[in-house]
């Protein structure tokens, strides 16, 4: 009797895909808060714009490999959630890690750009929470825009529905 061999692959998941590429996102975020602080041009408030900026391209990439895995199986929510998810674990990381370096080095984490914007002082958890918050809504509205990119095209969508 010959053995039915099957390979079992495993499936690329919209939440599998976006924590991995969370992952890789906040670990170049970190580096580059380390970098920053470290060089001491993390106070200017023009440096953030960088962070927004590989907020966004961890999230396209996180949905651009989603759809290289899945093709024309990709559901439309799934590239959506798999870029937010992507954008909230980067994020809640960074803020987790922003928290970690005013501990250690509390010179180099000036806020009073921040402080004299908003015209009152800012404590280290609302600074998390606002890291966290801008990372969720960066990733939203770039996964939003990206999607309309990265969409399937498909003649009949009531078949889409039926393959996912």
């Amino acid at each position: 009797m010959a053995a039915h061999s099957t390979s079992i692959t495993p499936v690329l998941t919209p939440e599998r895909n976006g924590f991995r590429y969370g992952l890789i996102t906040a670990a170049v975020l970190c580096v580059y808060t380390l970098v920053a602080a470290l060089l001491g041009f993390f106070s200017r408030i023009e440096a953030g714009s960088l962070d927004v900026l590989i907020l966004v391209i961890g999230s396209v990439l996180a949905i651009r490999n989603y759809r290289n895995v899945r093709g024309e199986h990709m559901s439309y929510l799934g590239g959506y959630g798999t870029g937010i998810i992507a954008a909230l674990v980067a994020s809640i990381i960074l803020g987790l890690f922003f928290v970690i370096m005013t501990v250690v080095m509390p010179n180099s984490m000036d806020l009073t750009q921040v402080e004299n914007l908003f015209g009152f002082d800012l404590s280290v958890v609302i600074a998390l929470l606002a890291i966290v918050l801008m990372g969720a809504m960066t990733g939203v509205i770039t996964s939003l825009i990206a999607m309309q990119y990265y969409k399937v095209q498909v003649s009949n969508p009531l078949q889409m529905l039926e393959e996912s």
